[in-house]
């Protein structure tokens, strides 16, 4: 099967210009127990920056506390330039896609009705994946895995966002159905200028479509630097970073 991932250029470059989304020294966790420790990253418009680490790094706690899911205990997250402190139904409004690992489908719905339900156009999603279309009076919870994870993906990319957080987009699902949720992720960077900022366990297939990326290792960033510098320690940062003792 031909790759769909090849990442076109994009010609963007997380540390220059002004992010679409941006932290600044953040501290989060669960109470008052910090997961998280002076964070600092940048994702621009059209740019996919790959967060990347070992189980248990803090790459979810991440996600959920750019997206307004989980309070700060320090530090800011900024959006266009302004400091937010909204929960995630507004910053939502605003256009932040948060895509977890759980596939936020309503399982009882149709998929046609999950579409309904997320405001989203069925011919907008069946552009982006056709092969939903005979599968659209189907029971959500009936479609295999990459059924639902495409459904997912199509309603939360036809809402056009400006930044999009996915949380471990590949898990459980086969490479040939990887490779076709990344290549549509890759398209909305470079088409419709999406900022995203992905969490991935296969590091390899993240670092193929990314442009920037960032180790995680113990709440803290380790490593960072464009893909292709990032693809070429590959071996360190898997031996030191991504195996289970290094969470």
């Amino acid at each position: 099967m031909t790759s769909d991932v090849a990442k076109p250029a994009r010609g963007h470059s997380v540390p220059g210009g002004v992010p679409v989304l941006e932290a600044r020294n953040l501290t989060a966790g669960y109470g008052e127990v910090p997961v998280l420790h002076g964070i600092s990253l940048r994702v621009g418009a059209g740019q996919i920056v790959a967060l990347l680490g070992a189980n248990g790094a803090g790459k979810t706690t991440l996600l959920f506390a750019i997206a307004g899911r989980l309070p700060l205990l320090s530090g800011q997250v900024i959006a266009d330039g302004r400091v937010t402190v909204a929960p995630l139904y507004r910053r939502a409004r605003d256009g932040l896609g948060l895509v977890t690992d759980d596939r936020s489908i309503f399982r009882g719905l149709t998929a046609l009705d999950n579409l309904r339900v997320g405001r989203v156009q069925a011919s907008d999603a069946l552009e982006l994946f056709p092969e939903l279309k005979p599968r659209l009076g189907v029971v959500a919870g009936l479609l295999s895995g990459g059924e639902q994870q495409m459904l997912t993906l199509a309603r939360a990319l036809a809402r056009r966002p400006k930044v999009l957080l996915i949380d471990e987009l590949s898990l459980g699902l086969a490479p040939q159905i990887v490779q076709r949720l990344l290549g549509r992720l890759s398209e909305a960077a470079t088409q419709s200028g999406t900022a995203v900022l992905l969490v991935e366990q296969h590091i390899r297939k993240a670092l193929e479509v990314a442009d920037y990326g960032y180790i995680l290792s113990r709440g803290r960033i380790a490593i960072e630097g464009d893909a292709m510098n990032l693809r070429g320690r590959m071996s360190e940062i898997e031996s030191s970073y991504l195996s289970s003792g290094s969470s």
